[in-house]
């Protein structure tokens, strides 16, 4: 289905839906970030990922009610290997993420530029994020303008938040819905879902209604 093809079908509602992909080293607290914009609370027990882990959650822009698809990938890289072309499939946004209290995850923030790069996305939105501002000192903590250069350099945004505290609810809201409203802007494909979904990529049709065969949540080619 192409932007010109697409069509209303009765019974039917349009919805846009984005998918958003986390990167950054293993341990930086992506998947906490992600449970925390979509459920609103700290992940008390988060561990390491393996593959992809995967949430969304429902925003409102403009009275328009959008979808975002977070996907949150494993930071080792022996983990990676086997998923990364179809983790970087149809993706809308970026986000890099790096713990503020372990230089080493600030330095993988080039590798990761690469690899957004290798998989034609530095047109696509994207922030910078330091994760983890509860932990370590002011001393020890990774000093703000060396971040911010780094962003100015790739053209992103920095945000400095902390996944942790409620305090911080507001940071990590506004790091994704700034995502959200850049794509809303673009105005992407529209993609079909129903009342009644039963889960990402599923879709069931009234019996009534003519048949059509399931398709993803994202049409985007």
């Amino acid at each position: 289905m192409t932007e010109n093809s697409s069509q209303h079908i009765p019974g039917l509602k349009q919805k846009k839906v984005f998918k958003i992909i986390v990167l950054g080293d293993s341990g930086v607290g992506k998947t906490c970030l992600t449970f925390r914009f979509c459920e609103g609370q700290f992940l008390d027990k988060s561990e390491a990922t393996i593959g992809v882990d995967f949430r969304e959650r429902n925003v409102r822009i403009n009275n328009e009610e959008i979808k975002l698809q977070l996907w949150d990938t494993a930071g080792q890289e022996r983990f990676r290997k086997s998923m990364v072309q179809h983790y970087y499939r149809n993706v809308h946004a970026v986000v890099i993420v790096y713990d503020v209290t372990k230089p080493e995850t600030f330095h993988s923030i080039a590798s990761w530029m690469q690899e957004v790069e290798s998989h034609g996305l530095m047109t696509a939105p994207r922030v910078l994020v330091g994760n983890k501002c509860d932990c370590g000192t002011p001393v020890s903590r990774l000093a703000t303008t060396y971040a911010q250069r780094l962003a100015d350099k790739y053209g992103m945004p920095l945000f400095e938040t902390s996944a942790l505290l409620e305090s911080e609810c507001n940071t990590v809201e506004s790091i994704f819905m700034t995502l959200a409203h850049k794509l809303y802007s673009k105005q992407p494909l529209r993609v079909i879902s129903i009342e009644g979904e039963q889960g990402p990529g599923v879709v069931t049709l009234p019996r009534q209604k003519s048949r059509l065969t399931p398709t993803n949540d994202c049409l985007c080619s």
